[in-house]
């Protein structure tokens, strides 16, 4: 939940706690799950989820629980392409001196969206639209950004969207998992050994102090992308995950 900013206005607080309560929750609560999780009144709660529901950002299901409006998308499509616009400098700079391509992602909905990508100049090469989801456990960025979350977080995020394995070479169980997130907490960056696609490896770090949890990555056929590479690379990656959080944090 975000920090109350001093001097705010209360009531404009309050309708981002919820909006972030029902985005952490998976995207859709009961009216007593809000309840229990923030101090906020009932009365309280009721009245700006009624709002929020007039005004398009929240739905009312069927079931009477409450999910994230369609009104959101176009809110979140445009910070996306901010996001990807602050951070290209950066990924151009890695594809100049790394020679692959380079991208960027953030956790949405329990998935990983391509935000941002500067392909590789080589005709044979990693490509992805912006745009596309992938799954947290079987992408370098969604790893890298699992890592940065408590393994009971990374449980529910995998519960509600299942470990489909693209390749024999994905992680397809949650234990698994967690030793892989274990491993790249302790050194500081992910791979993607051909989970996503035969032939591609990834190497991925998260951004910093981002706002919400976000990754860059540079990938390329494993025949270029290999550990030599990855001692290039890896310190380049550092340091733009860095700039691009210095910049997302400039007062």
């Amino acid at each position: 939940m975000a920090e109350k900013a001093p001097g705010g206005v209360q009531s404009v607080e309050r309708v981002f706690e919820l909006l972030e309560l029902i985005t952490d929750a998976g995207g859709d609560v009961t009216l007593s799950e809000l309840s229990s999780s923030t101090d906020l009144p009932l009365p309280t709660i009721h009245r700006l989820l009624r709002t929020l529901v007039t005004l398009g950002y929240i739905r009312q299901l069927p079931n009477r629980r409450y999910a994230l409006g369609p009104r959101l998308i176009r809110l979140g499509e445009g910070a996306s392409k901010q996001l990807g616009a602050l951070a290209r400098p950066q990924l151009k700079s890695l594809v100049d001196r790394l020679g692959e391509t380079a991208n960027m992602g953030v956790l949405d909905s329990d998935m990983v969206i391509y935000v941002a990508q500067v392909p590789s100049l080589h005709s044979m090469r990693m490509f992805t639209e912006v745009g596309k989801r992938g799954y947290m456990h079987a992408t370098g960025m969604g790893k890298a950004i699992l890592a940065q979350l408590d393994d009971d977080t990374v449980r529910g995020i995998v519960g509600r969207q299942g470990m489909p394995t693209p390749t024999p070479k994905s992680i397809g169980d949650v234990d698994s998992l967690l030793l892989d997130l274990k491993l790249i907490r302790e050194r500081g960056y992910s791979i993607d050994e051909e989970e996503q696609e035969i032939g591609v490896r990834c190497f991925a770090m998260a951004v910093p102090n981002a706002p919400t949890p976000t990754a860059i990555s540079v990938s390329g056929p494993v025949s270029r992308v290999d550990q030599s590479f990855a001692e290039r690379a890896v310190p380049l990656l550092r340091e733009a995950a860095q700039a691009i959080s210095d910049e997302l944090n400039q007062a």
